[in-house]
């Protein structure tokens, strides 16, 4: 079947894509309220927090959600899409009630970290279910998907701060309510999560039946247990994934540099720029807003000429805006340099995305697509600690100077990364 064939199989209105879309807006709408516009705010202006705390609390949520990645992959092979996420999705509502509650530090990171854990399948599931509809990982065919995913993760992210913004701005309702608003969200996609199917190829056994199967070759009655098949997993994966080393600091920097800004920018605004909640909102819509109508046709280009150039630009492009950002105040400016930075994400997500799917073997994909995952997660961790610290001690510019100079070693690994792969195809 030649590749332009297999790309014609990916439906981005089939069933399974459509769930996941509702899931991924409505979790990132939650989740982007919650750690862009409301916990920041409501923890240093309500409960007295320091910002340093705030990026601690911050860091817990992606420590949960990147430690439990690779082990919810590995779930999810084994017993499917729609019980591995309504589990976790369960997760999110005990977090938002602990934190509607919560009246301390503590408590609130501890609902933090439950909040990370309980969005952790999220993108091992929509990654492994998109790398299934496209066939082989060799098609280069998936940036069109890959862009779709990202567009619902995007626009859930920047509705969500919005509406909240909105909400507290012209409803005047309290916080408390507006969390009771995002805890009916979380119930709204615990629901469309039970209509998920079990597995997108009702005909393709799960990796556990599977090894049962080869094993009752000797003995019929033979079980492996849950240690065995995982210890036969991480073999498999020693054998099959052929990466190169490069990748993997790749993967920490890429999430390192958004965890930078993730827990300042709502600060840096209302600091720094002086903005307005509404005019916040507009700033989201500038930078957000272009992402989101970008990715998809961003995402096909990216099937028709390949990952490299969009990622060169997109890099390049990051770094010059985000320093662009942290110097401007002038509110034109602002909104210029903010559409740059919604620019260069578009470029950046899709192909970032289908180049990694292009390393992904076919055998385990939810594990390996985990394992990618916790990788780059784990830069999501790192980042909103250092940036609460230069935040209190350096100054409120730097989070964002220093995450342009990442998408600047970003930049360097990539091109290094394409030129080692490049070599070994040719000595082949």
């Amino acid at each position: 079947m030649s590749g332009k064939a297999q790309r014609m199989h990916i439906n981005l209105t089939s069933p399974f894509i459509v769930k996941m879309w509702v899931i991924i807006f409505l979790v990132e709408f939650v989740k982007g309220s919650l750690l862009v516009a409301l916990l920041p705010v409501y923890m240093e202006h309500i409960l007295g927090l320091s910002v340093t705390v705030v990026g601690f609390s911050f860091a817990l949520q992606y420590l949960g959600d990147n430690l439990f990645r690779s082990p919810s992959g590995w779930v999810m092979e084994r017993i499917g899409y729609r019980w591995t996420m309504t589990g976790a999705l369960l997760l999110i509502l005990l977090a938002l009630t602990l934190i509607i509650v919560a009246k301390n530090a503590a408590l609130l990171s501890l609902a933090c970290l439950i909040l990370g854990i309980g969005t952790s399948p999220l993108w091992p599931c929509v990654m492994t279910g998109v790398t299934e509809l496209a066939g082989s990982t060799q098609s280069g065919s998936s940036g069109a998907a890959m862009g779709a995913v990202e567009m619902a993760s995007l626009a859930g992210t920047g509705i969500g701060p919005i509406t909240v913004n909105f909400l507290m701005d012209h409803g005047g309702y309290s916080y408390r309510t507006t969390f009771f608003v995002l805890l009916a969200c979380a119930v709204a996609v615990v629901v469309v999560a039970l209509l998920l199917p079990k597995r997108i190829d009702p005909d393709h056994p799960a990796p556990l039946k599977v090894a049962n199967a080869v094993d009752s070759a000797g003995s019929s009655s033979k079980k492996v247990n849950p240690l065995q098949s995982l210890k036969r997993t991480l073999t498999q994966l020693k054998t099959t994934l052929k990466v190169s080393r490069l990748l993997y600091p790749a993967l920490f920097l890429q999430a390192f540099a958004i965890g930078l800004m993730t827990p300042v920018v709502t600060l840096f605004a209302r600091t720094e720029l002086h903005v307005s909640p509404n005019q916040f909102s507009l700033l989201l819509i500038a930078g957000g807003g272009i992402t989101v109508l970008t990715l998809i046709p961003a995402g096909r280009l990216v099937d028709r000429i390949g990952t490299t150039l969009f990622l060169n630009i997109g890099f390049l492009l990051a770094a010059f805006s985000m320093t662009l950002f942290s110097m401007v105040r002038w509110l034109p400016f602002v909104f210029g340099a903010v559409a740059l930075v919604g620019i260069s994400y578009a470029l950046i997500l899709p192909a970032w995305n289908a180049f990694l799917a292009k390393q992904v073997p076919k055998g385990e994909r939810g594990t390996v697509w985990g394992l990618f995952l916790t990788l780059q997660g784990s830069g999501m961790v790192a980042g909103p600690v250092l940036s609460g610290k230069l935040w209190d001690s350096v100054g409120h510019g730097v989070p964002f100077l220093v995450s342009a100079f990442v998408m600047l070693l970003l930049f360097g690994l990539h091109l290094l990364i394409v030129r080692r792969t490049g070599r070994k195809v040719q000595a082949l």
